[in-house]
């Protein structure tokens, strides 16, 4: 059986997904299953122009607001006399658990949207940019300026759409594993090569 795989990148060509199987949506959407469509489209899936970008905002927005927290965590510690290095390491750690917290999600929520829709990789999924985008910013300092931000959603906007090797053999994996490895491998490129600009901004 050959399954049509959407995307939510609109300069993606179509993907055909060889010996796939969708599981057969019921007449009625179940609460588990209107559940995963709101985690899996992050209230702008059904946007109807660049839902993938939308989705990378959104995963943007989760790092802001988990500077915001930390930030005031980090405050309120050093003012208890809490050292920096175990503070720096609950800062990374914490976006660590945010990132794998959205990935698991998003792989659970997929795979029943794939059932609901009968799409391979719906276009309206977008909770895969959300993750990719948070990994994007995982090893940049928390004190970065805005350029920082600009940077890092352009650079995991291209590595997402552009899909080097091997990030488009990620997709034929199945169900929603395959809907989010693409983008959390496109996410570490990203963060890569934003780590290696943040760190040569530090030196000059």
């Amino acid at each position: 059986m050959k399954v049509v795989k959407e995307s939510s990148d609109e300069l993606n060509p179509t993907v055909v997904v060889t010996d796939a199987f969708i599981e057969r949506a019921p007449r009625r959407r179940t609460w588990r299953e209107s559940a995963a469509v709101a985690v899996a489209t992050c209230g702008v899936g059904f946007l109807p122009v660049a839902p993938g970008t939308w989705g990378s905002a959104v995963g943007v927005g989760l790092y802001l607001l988990a500077r915001v927290v930390s930030t005031q965590i980090f405050a309120e510690a050093t003012a208890r006399g809490v050292s920096l290095p175990p503070l720096e390491a609950f800062r990374t750690t914490f976006v660590l658990l945010l990132i794998i917290g959205v990935t698991l999600a998003g792989t659970w929520a997929a795979t029943r949207v794939e059932s609901v829709l009968k799409v391979k990789d719906p276009g309206v999924v977008v909770i895969d940019e959300v993750a990719g985008q948070l990994i994007t910013f995982l090893f940049v300092p928390w004190d970065s300026g805005a350029w920082v931000l600009v940077v890092g959603f352009l650079a995991f906007r291209v590595f997402d759409i552009w899909k080097p090797y091997p990030i488009r053999r990620l997709e034929s994996l199945e169900s929603g594993l395959g809907v989010m490895a693409d983008d959390v491998l496109a996410g570490a490129y990203a963060a890569t090569l934003l780590s290696l600009l943040t760190s040569f901004s530090l030196m000059v």
